[in-house]
């Protein structure tokens, strides 16, 4: 194995995903290592990879065969891997959210600090070239002052488990967390206000777990401008994601991009192929791409998303739930 060598911690559906580009993908990168607390998707991960399969996650962290770690467990363990890692000396990347709650991503923020390890947290929507494209439009002054920012994001159906809340922190943490990070990243400024609306309209089991299936959120920024995120948990057309940026000058935007360049056409109109699926078959482009910045930051770059950035979509989403649970607008320092 050449390059920097990852270990991963966590075997599940995103974890595999991240097994794979790192054995395979990742120019610069490599799987030294994998564990789970289901050791059957250890094995099985280890087997098909040809790596080891670590007997405990400190196993993992503190061993000599892995240069850095990857956090792709549940939610819950996020902030006591971080400090683990943190107390080892490695790099991490860590999945979103950082945590359940801002004490124990505080926690593990703390951690990494004292131990001036790199991190990057796993925002890959950043990482999208077209997404990117609406960004760096704003950035170069393109669209002049940003006035509104709208983020379209559509899953095309449930988990295949409903969690309960206190395991996956609901809709806005577990989902809506990437579009509070968009807005933030396309808008260029801070969230200072959240107002969210949701809704149970899908499946009755997500609103007797206590979460939303469907919401909208407003958020205010510090410099003015307005973004609206529109979430549902089943669009039946396929992965609907979009970004869209509105200002003084003009405006920018990213669609979804068909799963085929192809078209039929007839007497009664024409016909093309849908959407992506899901977020593998959208994002892997992006995926590689955050690895490779990952493996950059390691060679002495900026971290591309921080840990900062990961506590501040925390907030927003947290900001999101009092919003809905009080009905009323929630200014972010409420949070904290």
């Amino acid at each position: 194995m050449s390059g920097v060598r990852i270990g991963l911690l966590g075997c599940g559906r995103i974890g595999r995903m991240h097994a794979e580009l790192l054995a395979r993908q990742v120019p610069g990168a490599g799987l030294a290592a994998v564990y789970d607390v289901a050791e059957g998707a250890a094995e099985a991960l280890a087997g098909e990879f040809g790596t080891r399969r670590a007997a405990s996650a400190e196993d993992l962290i503190c061993s000599a065969d892995s240069d850095a770690v990857a956090v792709c467990t549940s939610t819950d363990t996020h902030a006591d891997l971080l400090v683990a890692a943190a107390a080892a000396g490695k790099p991490v990347f860590v999945e979103k959210p950082l945590a359940l709650d801002l004490g124990e991503a505080d926690r593990g923020i703390a951690a990494a600090e004292a131990a001036g390890i790199a991190v990057q947290v796993g925002f890959n929507r950043r990482f999208d070239p077209s997404h990117r494209y609406v960004r760096d439009r704003v950035a170069a002054g393109d669209i002049g002052d940003v006035h509104l920012v709208r983020v379209t994001s559509r899953d095309p159906a449930p988990p295949p488990a409903v969690l309960s809340l206190e395991a996956s922190g609901g809709l806005f943490c577990d989902m809506t967390i990437h579009d509070f990070d968009m807005v933030r990243f396309i808008a260029g400024s801070e969230v200072t206000e959240v107002y969210a609306a949701g809704a149970v309209l899908i499946d009755e089991a997500i609103g007797a777990a206590g979460d939303l299936d469907t919401a909208v959120v407003v958020c205010r920024h510090a410099n003015g401008a307005i973004s609206t995120i529109d979430n549902s948990r089943r669009a039946v057309y396929g992965y609907d994601q979009r970004v869209e940026a509105f200002g003084s000058a003009g405006m920018a935007a990213s669609d979804n991009p068909p799963v085929a360049s192809a078209a039929s056409r007839g007497p009664d109109g024409a016909r093309g192929p849908g959407l992506p699926y899901f977020f593998i078959e959208r994002y892997i482009p992006a995926y590689v791409a955050g690895w490779s910045a990952f493996v950059a930051m390691l060679g002495g770059a900026p971290s591309p998303c921080t840990l900062a950035d990961g506590r501040a979509s925390l907030a927003l989403a947290l900001a999101a739930w009092r919003s809905v649970r009080e009905r009323r607008p929630v200014a972010v320092e409420e949070i904290g």
